[in-house]
């Protein structure tokens, strides 16, 4: 199948925002149609964060809003506030701005690393990445696009795919591997921003697989969006699996819970997220 060149260059890209003042950076939305991904949005300001943050500590936890869509023909402003500056945390407050509104609000905590406690529960067994076909594949059979993809930069394999354009009830519960499509930059800020990006992929078709509604009668958004990172994060070097499920829904909102796992068993991050999932009336 044919793809797009380079769609980490594109990312990249993206990633590396034009610095306005000390505290304000302007972000590129990148090529594409409809409404601008939100992990792109998150992505750009978690690096807006981060780049007015000490070396020595990373990012540990953000909780996001969504509160508009965002579009992919004007650049984003994106506004960073200095809420702390701790012995052992740093707080940021990064606001989205397209188009002279809001689109994204982020509250971001860094920490200084240190030793202590750790446990974590069991990785889920399931067939490995080798043995699932990328999604982006799977997707252009389903919608008829032939031979030509326009795959993203994080390459996705579902374990247990459903057919979009004719979905049976299933359980709340699904697992993908995930890895970038190429080496990455040896920025620790810049695989941290990655993960986020690729965190807000699959999470909505997890809390929609029991209703079974076709892709095309399908109206859905992320509303908020958090992560908790535990340990490093490194992610051109394996595939991590990602293991979602969705405890919840009511009033056309769904919760869905993630964690994200290396090859090893170790946990690396927890996602949590509420989408709005509809009927298109």
């Amino acid at each position: 199948m044919e793809t797009r060149p380079d769609p980490i260059g594109d990312l990249l890209h993206c990633l590396a925002l034009e610095p306005l003042d000390r505290d304000l950076f302007l972000g590129d939305p990148g090529p594409g149609q409809g409404r601008l991904f939100g992990g792109m949005v998150a992505a750009q300001c978690v690096m807006a964060a981060g780049r007015t943050v000490e070396d020595d500590r990373s990012l540990h936890s953000l909780h996001g809003y969504f509160l508009r869509p965002g579009s992919h023909d004007v650049p984003l402003r994106l506004v960073v506030h200095r809420i702390r500056d701790g012995k052992s945390f740093t707080t940021r407050r990064v606001v989205a701005h397209q188009n002279g509104e809001a689109i994204f609000n982020l509250a971001a905590s860094f920490a200084v690393p240190e030793p202590g406690i750790e446990h974590q529960d069991e990785m889920p067994k399931v067939r490995a990445p080798e043995d699932c076909e990328d999604w982006e594949h799977l997707r252009a059979k389903l919608f008829g696009h032939g031979d030509v993809i326009m795959p993203s930069a994080v390459e996705v394999r579902m374990v247990e795919p459903l057919d979009l354009m004719k979905p049976e009830p299933a359980i709340a519960v699904q697992h993908a591997w995930m890895r970038a499509r190429a080496a990455l930059p040896e920025d620790p800020l810049i695989h941290t921003a990655i993960l986020v990006y690729a965190t807000d992929r699959t999470l909505l078709g997890t809390a929609a697989r029991p209703h079974a509604i076709p892709w095309r009668e399908r109206m859905a958004a992320s509303l908020d969006h958090s992560v908790w990172i535990h340990r490093p994060v490194k992610l051109s070097d394996e595939w991590i699996l990602y293991a979602c499920e969705s405890p919840a829904a009511f009033a056309a909102r769904g919760l869905i819970f993630g964690g994200l796992y290396r090859p090893n068993g170790e946990r690396i991050a927890s996602v949590a997220q509420e989408a709005l999932i509809r009927r298109r009336r």
